[in-house]
């Protein structure tokens, strides 16, 4: 729907109500100037039928009075009725009249008007049309209290028909002033709205197109000059500013092709090293894995030559174990072969069981350091949906990093609890060990990061953890102070 349409609907109903307001309360007021003015003509009437009435009360004043009063009635065609009534102590007795129309006060009325003693007007619809009634309180000067009521009805045809002419004109009126006015507003829309829009919407489109030098040709004083007077200068500012952005992009051109030329080199060179990290990534992680049950097996046959009482020949082999181990340790730490990890099993798995199966295979490494070792988990505690063996993998790491953490003794804690609101298992690992440093906190599980100098592979502990957890879809959380120790907490799902 168009502004024009939308100026002319709006209009329409506007001037349609003003008009309906206007003309009722017009025919409000021509209808009240008619009632008063029959109001005036019954009031002088009743006015007199009191005063012969108080003069002459006799029977014979009363026979003349009814005898004038059917005269007057025959006489004025404008006259329906007149009545009089005496009211003493709310009894009410006809008088005398005369009438045109069968119509019967009420009583009620009557009465009302005697105890009130004041004049009331009313509507009435008669058999013979429309129609204004009048009571007429009449008191004496002997007594103050209301001695007779006098009723006149006079019919009000006229104001009918003056009421209907006044309204039909009214209406023909409004019509033609509405049409009028709807005229005026189509002969001069052009020249307000729709020329100055025309001219504001193709300036517009041929800016959009890249004309930027176009502007609105609009110097009138109105909304539509002030509009104008905006756009032009937002125009003018927009060819600065593109005039500034092509002087940029013509020096920056050449810039951005030798820098073009600089990133294709160094992208070729990331590649190349995205490879080889990802190369040594891979090894480092097998020989992580393959490492920490290695130095278990020298770990227990070591405790196994401590003793004393073995036959040569199993003392010998243990020997040789051990040295193969080393051998074998050796052989790892030079391996720079690219490998993919096996895909993982998951399988439901018990944390009781899963502790039992764990602690007994890095036992002979705590008890080499002299470490106390304490273990403390639920035996109800919820399943988790785990690769067994990237679960125990994880947990060697944790353990290992706390014993190289307290190189004179200490204790590591490892406990198992359920959070049975968020539906996980966590199982902790804890140590008394010289704890991280905040500056390193948020590199501790970044690939070969590490705070040991020794050769060999380094920093791959934590980032194996936390590789570990991610597949299981849990989430790995570290606490540690300078000098207090380190908690390292695994949260895993727990399965229904």
């Amino acid at each position: 729907m168009s502004v024009r349409t939308r100026l002319m609907i709006l209009t329409i109903l506007g001037l349609a109500v003003t008009m309906a307001v206007w003309g009722w309360v017009q025919i409000r007021a021509l209808d009240q100037i008619l009632v008063e003015q029959q109001g005036k003509r019954l009031s002088s009437v009743a006015e007199t039928v009191s005063t012969y009435y108080q003069h002459f009360p006799t029977g014979q004043g009363l026979s003349t009075l009814d005898a004038t009063l059917k005269e007057q009635i025959q006489t004025d065609v404008r006259m329906a009725r007149i009545d009089i009534f005496t009211v003493v102590k709310n009894d009410i007795d006809y008088i005398a009249g005369a009438s045109r129309v069968s119509y019967e006060w009420p009583e009620s009325l009557v009465s009302s008007v005697a105890a009130s003693r004041k004049t009331q007007y009313i509507r009435l619809q008669t058999e013979d049309g429309p129609a204004v009634g009048l009571l007429y309180p009449v008191t004496t000067e002997k007594s103050r209290a209301t001695q007779f009521v006098v009723g006149v009805i006079n019919f009000s045809r006229a104001n009918a028909e003056i009421l209907s002419r006044a309204k039909h004109l009214l209406v023909t009126s409004t019509v033609w002033l509405l049409l009028i006015i709807l005229l005026v507003l189509a002969a001069s829309y052009r020249w307000l709205i729709g020329r100055p829009l025309g001219i504001i919407i193709r300036t517009i489109d041929e800016f959009q197109t890249g004309q930027y030098v176009k502007r609105i040709p609009i110097t009138r004083r109105d909304e539509w000059g002030h509009l104008s007077e905006h756009f032009n200068s937002m125009a003018q500012e927009i060819e600065k500013v593109l005039a500034r952005n092509q002087e940029l992009t013509r020096s920056l051109e050449d810039r951005v092709q030798e820098a073009t030329r600089r990133v294709v080199q160094l992208q070729k060179q990331v590649n190349q090293l995205q490879q080889l990290t990802a190369l040594g990534y891979l090894t480092a992680t097998l020989a992580h894995d393959l490492g920490t049950p290695l130095h278990s097996i020298a770990g227990m046959a070591s405790l196994l030559l401590e003793r004393e009482g073995w036959p040569q020949d199993v003392a010998r082999k243990l020997e040789l174990i051990v040295q193969q181990t080393q051998r074998l340790n050796t052989v790892i730490q030079n391996v720079r072969r690219a490998t993919r990890p096996p895909e993982p099993h998951f399988e439901e798995v018990r944390i009781p069981e899963l502790l039992n199966e764990t602690i007994p295979l890095v036992d002979p490494l705590i008890q080499k350091a002299g470490i106390e070792l304490h273990v403390h988990f639920d035996e109800k505690i919820p399943q988790i949906l785990a690769d067994r063996h990237r679960v125990q993998t994880a947990l060697f790491n944790l353990i290992q990093n706390a014993l190289e953490a307290m190189p004179e003794g200490g204790r590591i804690t490892v406990s198992a609890e359920a959070e049975m609101e968020r539906h996980e298992v966590s199982i902790t690992v804890q140590d008394t060990g010289k704890g991280i440093p905040p500056e390193l906190m948020e590199r501790i599980c970044e690939p070969f990061f590490s705070t040991h100098q020794e050769e060999g592979l380094r920093g791959l502990g934590l980032a194996i953890v936390q590789d570990i957890v991610k597949m299981h879809g849990g989430r790995i959380s570290i606490d540690s102070h300078p000098g207090e120790g380190t908690k390292i907490v695994l949260t895993f799902p727990a399965t229904e």
